[in-house]
This record gives structure tokens, sequence and C-alpha cells, in this order.
């Protein structure tokens, strides 16, 4: 550090990295923001510029240093910061102590732990500093790679295993063991420990039957719904077995009850569906939910819920590492809560980059046409939430509505607003006037659609609160 350095800093703001002392007197208050750098994302204390960034120095001797080194050791777990003395004339100094992120977060000085919030050092609540101090630990001791107590090799899925091995070294992300035994292979994607299965295997490859009473966790919960909340089922399934029958088992679910989005080609007048949802992004948020979701909750699962609006995945447990729903949007580091599980998804192909599931789910989204998908924490729960960028018609608002009735708020969604004529043009001769004008009083009697206009101008548009621009 030297006085060009300096200079470059006490230009900026103070920050969450950044911190002015106009001395080094208040020790108490430097330990605090030291403290909190160490548990954010590190940073530099100037000692010895004023809060507007004016370097003034102080006169530096052996006690100084010495005097705050002491305090420093209030903080725990210990720490050693770079200490620096940079000359500014006039016999004065500055004094610069500079971390990174701690290693041994969550700390704290006498007693109490710190955050910085803006240019501020705050005290941590309980509940963050535990969040912390889970996600620390997590790396040493996690679910996933604690011995499968009572479980062997002939237990899990041998040709699943065999599956992985050649799908990963097919895709250059393994080496060829130059063997087909199981424990080999095991052992190549590390999840053998000492000739001990690991959790992690059995969530991978476990058999359904032995899952289902052992690891009770390891469920998809799928879900169709009628209309746009969950009163009412159309479908209710629960799968148990492995986390790559689970992703088929998703698959399949979705593809049977997805709604579609019809269309009418020009010309032909023919109607089309496509596929409500790019089906690559459901699957990176099936795989995402199955590999990043807490497993030590063993009432937890994965949940597909369909409804005529919006597909949601859930998956239980929280956001770790300080991650935030707005950060899923954007680049960050790929702290996957079960490594071993990733890497295996990974070298297996289900997921195909470290850190980027999240942001190629909005990517695939936005170039179908739709909506960025929504993320949401709370309850518990991590959930994906998927939104079409036009209107889908429900299949029930009190009792179940017909195709006909269905065709026509679609049509209306699609158009704004339609005569009765272009109605009936649409559906064409076969269809009796009175049907046309029975769907119609139906449908505006339980508030779906409405009528403005009189005459020949009159026409029928959606109720705009059950419209989805």
């Amino acid at each position: 550090m030297d006085r060009a350095r300096l200079d470059e800093l006490a230009a900026s703001c103070e920050s969450e990295t950044l911190e002015f002392k106009l001395s080094s007197g208040p020790r108490r208050e430097i330990a605090q923001s030291l403290c909190a750098m160490l548990n954010h994302r590190g940073g530099h204390i100037l000692i010895g510029v004023d809060d507007h960034g004016k370097v003034v120095g102080q006169q530096v001797v052996a006690k100084t240093i010495e005097d705050i080194v002491n305090e420093f050791k209030e903080i725990e777990p210990p720490t050693f910061p770079t200490i620096a003395r940079v000359p500014v004339g006039r016999g004065r100094e500055v004094v610069i102590v500079t971390t990174t992120q701690g290693q041994g977060r969550p700390y704290s000085y006498k007693g109490k732990a710190y955050k910085r919030v803006g240019n501020a050092s705050l005290k941590m609540s309980r509940d963050e500093y535990n969040r912390i101090l889970l996600d620390r630990l997590h790396g040493e001791t996690r679910w996933e790679n604690q011995p499968a107590t009572g479980w062997r090799v002939e237990d899990l899925d041998l040709s699943e295993i065999t599956r992985t091995i050649d799908e990963a070294i097919q895709r250059g992300r393994m080496e060829d063991p130059g063997t087909r035994d199981p424990h080999a292979m095991l052992r190549g994607l590390g999840l053998l420990q000492n000739d001990d299965i690991l959790r992690a295997a059995v969530v991978l490859f476990g058999r359904a039957e032995r899952l289902e009473a052992e690891y009770p966790q390891c469920v998809l919960r799928a879900a169709r719904f009628r209309g746009t909340d969950k009163t009412e089922f159309v479908d209710n399934r629960q799968f148990h077995g492995n986390t790559f029958n689970l992703l088929l088992r998703a698959d399949r679910f979705v593809r049977e009850h997805l709604p579609v989005a019809g269309r009418v080609v020009p010309d032909l007048f023919e109607r089309v569906d496509d596929p409500l949802f790019p089906p690559v992004a459901l699957r990176e948020a099936f795989a995402n939910a199955l590999c990043h979701r807490d497993y030590s909750i063993g009432g937890g699962a994965v949940g597909i819920a369909i409804f005529d609006d919006r597909l949601e995945v859930t998956s239980s447990g929280t956001l770790h590492f300080g991650l935030t729903t707005e950060d899923l949007y954007e680049p960050h580091e790929s702290l996957p809560w079960n490594p071993l599980l990733a890497r295996v998804f990974y070298r297996r192909g289900v997921i195909e980059s470290w850190g980027r599931g999240t942001i190629k789910m909005a990517e695939l989204a936005q170039q179908a046409g739709l909506p960025r998908p929504d993320f949401e924490e709370s309850g518990g729960c991590v959930t994906v939430r998927f939104r079409p960028s036009h209107y889908i018609a429900p299949e029930r608002i009190r009792h179940t509505l017909t195709t006909r009735q269905r065709h026509i708020l679609t049509l209306l969604g699609r158009r704004r607003q339609m005569a009765l004529r272009e109605i009936r043009e649409v559906l064409g001769d076969q269809v009796a006037d009175w049907a046309v004008k029975d769907d119609l009083a139906l449908l505006k009697g339980v508030k779906l659609v409405d009528t403005a206009g009189h005459g020949r101008g009159a026409y029928w548009y959606l109720v705009k609160q059950l419209e989805h621009r």
C-alpha cells in the first residue's frame, strides 16, 4: 500500500468495503467495522481520513498499532488483518487495515456479531448469525456426505450408475475408469467414503421401494389444479424414487397436464398447439429443485403445481450463502447446497454449467416471448413461478367450462374485443346462434366477460382483472 493507492481509496465514498476514521481513538468502532467486513466481503478501514475523504493522518507510534491489534483480539474466531502505515507528511501517517471475507464466518466482537449495510456496521440478528454459521458448518459436515447406514451397493440401481458413467465419459466430463464395477464407479463419482455408501449416492441411485420407507423426503408431489387456486384438484400424485427417476416423472406429469397455447395459422385456419412454457426451462427448474433442496428436512419434497394461469416448482429449504432472489437473475458464484449431487448432475449432463441454472431459465422464457420466471423464498421453501405472456382460459369457474366456452375466452384474450357476429364467424356455421349467446351469457354471469356499446357497435371483452398481459 502506497500513497497513490491511499489517495485513490480516500477519493472514493465510504461503502460496504470502505470506511474512514479520523483517528485510532474509537478502537471499539474500528473493531466493529472489521468484524462486519469479515462477515461481508472484506474491505479497508482508513485511520487518519475524515468523513469527507480528506487525508489528515495522525501521529503513529508502536503503542498505536499495539492498541489496535489488542482490540482486534476481542474478535472471534481469531483474525489477522493486514495493517499498513502510509506516511502523509509532517510526521503523520495513515493506518490502513485490510481484510478479505473471513473464512471462519460468522465473526463476533465481544460476543456480538456485526454486518455491513451500506457504509454502516450494524448488529447482526440471531437468525442471521445462525444462518451464516450453518453455511460454514455445511461445508464440513453435510447431510449428503454422511454414510447411509445400512445401505449396500446392491440396494442401488446399478443400471442408473452405469448410465451416469457412460454419459459423463461421452460428454468429456469424466475419464473412463476402465471398469464397470459398482464400487469403482461410485468411488470415481466421490460417493464412497472408506467403502461406506454416502447419502448422496442413495438420493441419486436408490431404489424406490426402499427410499419410500427410509428416505421419505425423496418424493415429488405433483398436482394439477382447476382454476387459479388450490381449491380443487384435477390430478394429485406422489412419486417416490431417486433424483433421476423423479426428474423423469416430473417431465411426464407436466407433459400430461400443462395447458397449451393455441394459435391459428394464417390462411390455413388450423389450430396449432405449442408448449405453454419452454420444456428446457422447466427441466432446468426441476433439476435445480432436486439438486439444491435441503434433504435434511424429513418431511421435505419437490413440488410441481400446475394452475390455469401458471406453473410453480417448489423445493424444501432456503437460499444460502447470502444469496437473494434478485441475485438469481444475475451471474453469481455457484455454491450448491449439495455439491456431491450437483457434480453428478453436471457430469450426467442434467445441468450444463455451474451457477447459470436460474439465468438460463430466465433467458429461455424470454426467448419464447414469456415473462422471466419469478423466484420466491418463503415458508422455508424456494419457488420458481412460470407465467404465460397472454391470456389462458380457465377450465373451471364454479363449474367446468366447455371446450367452446374456453375457445371463446381464448379468442377474446387474443383480440381484446369482438362483436357477436365475429365470434360466430370464427366458431363456424355448425354452432347455433342460441348456443353462442348462451355461452356468452354464462361467461358473463361468472364475470369472465362483459359487453360494451349498443346495437351493431356492441362488442364483448374479457374482464380485465382476469387478463394476463
